[in-house]
């Protein structure tokens, strides 16, 4: 790959700039020749938490400071941004007024700014290196140098590697904070869809479904000029879950592994009704530690209690029910394990330590019992272990 030291003001950079707010969509500049948000870049970041990194960077602009290397691919008769676009779109944004900066102690946006500080912006030197190389090496310059500053994360990445008709529709569907099914999609899908956080689940699911990675389902698909198949599966996982666990839904339900789920139980009839009731109790069930298992469980029919990590009695309640059963194995002359004390072989009549002894619910967690003294007994090992949920 070649590169090619170029000096560029910022006011021939941003020429031609407009700012759409809505992700996925080209930003342009130098009177249209460069495009700022090649389909391969990640969404504009920079406004987020009160756009802290945007004003960092016009404040770096009027103090003279160089904002650092930034990299063009030339890609025929134009150039895309192959780093420096965060940058370049803060000060795009602020010289078309999208946002303020406090100068003095005043409020101020660019077209408010005192002439000289103006032109000191729309002056100012960029340092651009314009590289010249095959696809493969300039995918392979854009990671290497998008190390530094935010990094971009493995689905930005993959967009990046795979860029071509099939990431440019599905950014558009599922990297846009205007979708209208963005609500109800955050529901269950953890992720911000800027960062590619939606997209990321969205594939997963369906390279899953089909035993593959998510690389190779967005090799096969690159040339794809629709997303059907990725968006039918989607949609039907989300449909799914709302069928089947149809109450106002749990904040313990985001981020779960729904494409899992779906594909384990999907084919399973369900009583919404029934799901909803056994979901309400174990949400309120102070026995139940994982919160975030219910959902499975109830799925799974209410069968594997290890997804609940059920709470265990305290060592105060256990020490207690020892010193009850033992003082009253002692004055009967039996064991103090119950199980042992009805049985006919040597251990009718032992005495275990408490470290010899297990708690155990006397009527099952699963069937009602609670986690408390009066429904706690301590059961040798032997016993306990065999006792199980009966």
């Amino acid at each position: 790959m070649k590169t090619d030291l170029k000096h560029y003001t910022v006011k021939q950079v941003i020429e031609g700039f407009v700012y759409n707010e809505l992700e996925a969509k080209g930003l342009f500049g130098l009177a249209g020749r460069l495009v700022i948000q090649p389909e391969y870049q990640r969404a504009y970041i920079y406004a987020e938490n009160n756009g802290r990194k945007e004003v960092d960077v016009i404040d770096s602009l009027l103090k003279g400071y160089p904002l650092g290397l930034i990299y063009f691919n030339v890609y025929g008769n134009t150039l895309e941004v192959l780093d420096g676009q965060q940058r370049i779109t803060s000060v795009g944004r602020f010289v078309t007024g999208k946002f303020a900066i406090k100068l003095d102690g005043r409020e101020q946006t660019f077209s408010s700014l005192p002439v000289d500080e103006q032109r000191k912006i729309l002056d100012s030197d960029l340092l651009v290196y314009e590289c010249t190389g095959t696809e493969k090496e300039i995918k392979e310059w854009f990671k290497t140098i998008n190390i530094s500053g935010v990094p971009l994360n493995d689905q930005e990445l993959l967009n990046a590697i795979y860029s071509g008709p099939f990431v440019t529709v599905a950014k558009s569907e599922y990297s846009n904070s205007h979708n209208a099914y963005l609500q109800k999609w955050q529901t269950y899908v953890k992720g911000d869809p800027k960062r590619q956080g939606i997209l990321a689940v969205a594939l997963q699911w369906v390279a899953d479904s089909q035993a593959i990675s998510v690389d190779r389902y967005m090799a096969d698909h690159r040339q794809d000029i629709d997303i059907v198949g990725l968006k039918t599966y989607f949609t039907s996982v989300i449909d799914w879950i709302g069928s089947v666990f149809t109450a106002p839904p749990a904040k313990q339900m985001q981020g779960l592994e729904w494409g899992r789920l779906y594909e384990t139980y999907h084919s399973t009839s369900y009583n919404p009704a029934e799901v909803n009731e056994a979901v309400q109790t174990l949400l309120g069930d102070p026995a139940v530690s994982s919160r975030k298992g219910i959902f499975e469980y109830v799925l799974g029919g209410k069968t594997d209690t290890r997804l609940l990590e059920i709470r265990l009695f305290s060592d105060q309640t256990k020490k207690l029910a020892y010193k009850r059963q033992t003082d009253a194995a002692k004055a009967s002359g039996t064991s103090n394990c119950p199980l042992c004390a009805v049985g006919n072989n040597a251990n009718k009549a032992r005495i275990y330590t408490e470290r010899e002894m297990d708690a155990d619910h006397v009527a099952a967690w699963s069937k009602g019992g609670a986690t408390d003294l009066d429904n706690c007994e301590m059961l040798c090992v032997t016993h306990n272990r065999a006792k199980g949920n009966k």
